[in-house]
Formats: structure tokens, C-alpha cells, sequence
């Protein structure tokens, strides 16, 4: 699964490396170090001229759900998977989105333990995770717009650490990706596929990862 990761990077460089406009100020972001489901996420989606940057919340409220609670379930999407469930099948077709990240983490099992790991792409470079976002409507008509993060099969760096892993998208494929315009759902799932494990790395955190309370530039230092 994919369930914590990291966004620190200077807001300008993120506007700049999703060509992107904001729909957040730079006073409401806040570079973060443990990203949690639950909380709002920035993401980027397209409205069919251009990109857009924005807040969502980690957990896909379904259009149809009785209950907003079951974004809480919802957190990941299985690639395999995801066209076909009925959560995720309409935003898959109409509804997709990056989640921008500069790592993120996964605990290792090893010696009866389990080790925080943060994932990275070498060069530190700033990523989008292949998402789905969903406008869910209240009663009363309160909006909530809420994401999910897709997830993959592990590449080799990540099969030593966990069996799942966030589908990263390269950068070249990122625009086919967000166009809402493309309804073609087998050249799309195609994109689904676990990054070149060359170009990543992995190394032991501290275990302060383990709480969403803990959120500082420490939690990044590799642990000794």
C-alpha cells in the first residue's frame, strides 16, 4: 500500500515542475514529512485547458456513498483492479489526478520488526503518483473533495521491502494521464506499471515515521 510520504519542496518549484496554476495560495502550503490518509493532500488535475493545483482529501468518498466514512478504506486503488470496482471505475474514466511527492515511506519486516523505509528517486526529484479524485455531496450540500493514490506491483528496490508500491508516473506520461479527455481505459491502465527501480533508492528512517504527530525535516535523516 501506500500510506504516508513526504512534500517539502518550495512551493514555486512545484507550481513550476507541474505547469501548473494554483488554486492555493502559498500561505496555506506547508512543506510536510509524514503525509497522512485523512489529511488534505496537494494534488494537480486538469480541466481541459489546463493544470491546476489544488487540496484534496486522502480517502475517495464515492459520488454514491451514504457515508463519507468510507474514505477511510479508500486511501489506495489497486492497478490491477481499478477500472473495474465500482469506488474507483467512473474517476478512473473521467477523474484523475497526481499527488505530488518527493518520497514516500514503507515498513520493511525484518527480524520480527518492521523498519521505516523512505523511498526516493535518485537526484531527489519531485514526483507524481497516479491518483482519482472525487467531488462527494452531502445532504445538506456540503462538497468534499477527496483523492486516492493508486498502487502497483513492486519493482526490484521495492520487493525487498514491501509488495506494493505507488505507481509513479514519468514525467513524459503525466499530460496523457491527466487529460480528461482521454476515455481510453486500456492505454491508460497500460501506464500502471511499477517505475525503473534504477532510478530509485531506499534507506532506514527513525522510527518517529511510525506516528502522523511526528512531522520534521528529522524524520528524513537516514537512521543509524
Amino acid at each position: 500500500m501506500c500510506g504516508r510520504f513526504t512534500l517539502y519542496v518550495p512551493y514555486a518549484e512545484l507550481i513550476e515542475r507541474f505547469s501548473a496554476t494554483a488554486a492555493i495560495v502559498e500561505s496555506d502550503y506547508e512543506a510536510s514529512y509524514n503525509i497522512a490518509p485523512s489529511q488534505q493532500v496537494v494534488a494537480v488535475i486538469n480541466d481541459g485547458n489546463r493544470n491546476r493545483l489544488g487540496k484534496l482529501k486522502w480517502g475517495l468518498i464515492p459520488r454514491w456513498a451514504d457515508d463519507p466514512k468510507i474514505g477511510s478504506r479508500l486511501i489506495n486503488a489497486r492497478a490491477e483492479t481499478v477500472a473495474d470496482k465500482p469506488s474507483f471505475r467512473e474517476a478512473f474514466k473521467r477523474r484523475r489526478c497526481l499527488i505530488p511527492a518527493d518520497s514516500f515511506y514503507e515498513w520493511k519486516k525484518a527480524d520480527g520488526q518492521k523498519k521505516p523505509m523512505r523511498i526516493r528517486l535518485k537526484g531527489e526529484e519531485v514526483f507524481g503518483i497516479a491518483g482519482l479524485w472525487e467531488t462527494w455531496v452531502s445532504p445538506d450540500g456540503e462538497k468534499v473533495h477527496s483523492c486516492t493514490a493508486i498502487t502497483t506491483k513492486p519493482n526490484g528496490l521495492m520487493a525487498e521491502i514491501h509488495d506494493r508500491m505507488p505507481v509513479i508516473l514519468p514525467k513524459e506520461k503525466e499530460a496523457l494521464w491527466l487529460d480528461p479527455g482521454n476515455r481510453d481505459t486500456e492505454a491508460l491502465r497500460e501506464l500502471l506499471v511499477p517505475f525503473d527501480a534504477a532510478r530509485m533508492e531506499a534507506y532506514e528512517v527513525s522510527p518517529g515515521v511510525n506516528s502522523p504527530k511526528n512531522n520534521g525535516p528529522e524524520l528524513i535523516v537516514p537512521y543509524c
